[in-house]
């Protein structure tokens, strides 16, 4: 073999390699975390109303949050186990609930409402209908919020209990008793959503890596 066609060979080798390493840089690794993700949040009639976005941050992730047009005073906020945002979505009795497709808050352990995973900070709205919401959270991680199912955030039309309806005064007496279903404390409705009203707002959570 000649040293020119030595040469040729080993320079043949060498582009093949460098491409190579190209496309494998370049591609997407399918098993890296998300580091960001984003939601818009738009209300029953479709118009936009909030925007959110999620970070990872030293094992932990990042909320922050701004919305525009809303009530004055305390909002329920949540992450939903479904990531469908239907204003039209009908529950099992067929009534239309705007956001019912969302499904539950995301409750992977099967806790009680103020422990759910999908459980956030309520969002206290200004009186010229604005808010903006900042905090960390490690009871869920952004992978798991664009699994299969996907997952989405509601904002409800009133304030959130987390589940906080003491049955008893401190030295035992009773005190909140629930008429519908005669039990003292929180009653099943409370603790599925803390009485947060209807499901006003609703964001799919989505990739922020375009």
């Amino acid at each position: 073999m000649s040293l020119r066609s030595s040469r040729t060979r080993i320079l043949l080798v060498v582009a093949a390699l460098t491409v190579g390493a190209a496309i494998l840089s370049a591609a997407p690794n399918a098993g890296a975390h998300r580091k960001h993700l984003r939601a818009t949040v738009r209300n029953t009639g479709g118009a936009t109303v909030g925007h959110i976005n999620f970070t990872d941050d030293d094992g932990a992730v990042l909320v922050k949050a701004r919305f525009r047009g809303l009530a004055p005073g305390f909002h329920g906020f949540h992450i939903h186990s479904i990531g469908v945002c239907d204003p039209s979505a009908k529950d099992p009795t067929g009534a239309t609930v705007p956001f019912f497709s969302a499904g539950g808050h995301y409750n992977p352990e099967a806790s009680v409402h103020g422990s759910h995973a999908g459980d956030m900070p309520p969002v206290l709205v200004l009186q010229d209908g604005t808010a903006k919401l900042r905090f960390r959270t490690d009871r869920f991680g952004l992978d798991e919020l664009i699994d299969d199912n996907g997952s989405a955030v509601v904002l409800h039309a009133g304030p959130d209990n987390l589940g906080h309806i003491p049955a008893a005064t401190p030295t035992g007496g009773e005190r909140y008793h629930s008429h519908l279903e005669n039990v003292f404390g929180p009653d099943s409705l409370t603790r599925a959503t803390g009485d947060a009203g209807a499901r006003f707002g609703c964001a799919l959570v989505d990739s922020d890596e375009r």
